[in-house]
This record gives C-alpha cells, structure tokens and sequence, in this order.
C-alpha cells in the first residue's frame, strides 16, 4: 500500500465513525407526529426531554431505556433513490439523523452526541409499526440500515451541526 492509499484509507475509517447531526425529532406522545426541534436535554438512562420514550410513553416501552435513536442521512436519501420510499423530515422516527458517520459500527461503542456521551445498543431495524404509520415499503427500504439505538451513559445537550465521533 502506497502512503497516499493508507492515509486515504485512513481518511475514510475517519469518515465512515465520525460525523454531524443534521436534524433532531421528538414526539411528545406515541404515536404522534414527530417535531424538529435544534436543540435537546439528554438525559443519562432517561432519554430526551421532551420525547415520548423520556417518561416510556413510547409504543415500544418496555422498561428497557429506549435513550436515544440515530439515522444516517445517507439511509434515508438511498431508502428515496432505492424504493422511492420518503422517510425524510423525521418520518423515519429516529431522533437524531446523521451525515458522514457509518453508525451500524458503533453498536457497543461509546460515542459523542453534542456533549452526551452514548452507547450504541443495537441496530435500530424498520417495523410493521413504522410502516403503518408511514408507507407501505418502508421496512423493506431500511433494512440495515435503519438507525441505531442507544442508551445516554452521560447527559448533555445535543443540537443541529454538533460532532458525533469515538470516544
């Protein structure tokens, strides 16, 4: 390997687990719309103030922390392009949609959002209930690639243009 190839592929490993937040959605009640909002509390094993899994009103409230959800930008515009299924504008129901950061790698990783530290528990993978609120073809259009979900290790605030990178 050259030492253009390795500082390119350097660049790209850069790239593929570090990247921006370029929107946050919340929604105050299950099942309802989800609002943009530029900036939110997270909250340490709680989740985000104001969202509907913060005091498990969430459809999917279990008594396992929910915290936070994250969807790639690019997921969301291959999803478009691929099956031309419109997720955009908060419809996929992720909190946080990302640019620039591949973030199936971070499940079991600690990550910065904003000032909160998170871990990445899972991939976020597309449902029924998602596509009944949505549109038909939703699931089939983010399968693995529809987000990942994580717990709040350290609270903090997260708003449009912040990093998310490695800890």
């Amino acid at each position: 390997m050259t030492e253009t190839e390795a500082g390119d592929s350097a660049e790209h490993d850069h790239l593929a687990t570090a990247g921006t937040v370029e929107a946050i959605h919340i929604a105050s009640e299950s099942g309802e719309p989800v609002e943009p909002v530029e900036r939110v509390e997270a909250v340490a094993e709680t989740g985000l103030r104001g969202d509907r899994y913060f005091d498990e009103g969430g459809t999917f409230s279990d008594g396992t922390p929910r915290g936070i959800t994250l969807i790639e930008a690019e997921a969301i515009e291959a999803a478009e392009t691929d099956y031309g299924v419109d997720v955009s504008d908060g419809r996929h129901r992720r909190n946080v949609t990302t640019r620039g950061v591949a973030l199936n790698h971070h499940v079991g990783e600690e990550f910065t959002v904003g000032d909160a530290v998170c871990r990445g528990v899972e991939l976020c993978e597309p449902c029924s209930y998602l596509e009944g609120l949505t549109e038909d073809g939703v699931a089939r259009s983010l399968v693995h690639r529809g987000g990942l979900r994580a717990t709040i290790v350290e609270s903090g605030t997260l708003a449009v243009g912040d990093t998310v990178e490695p800890r």
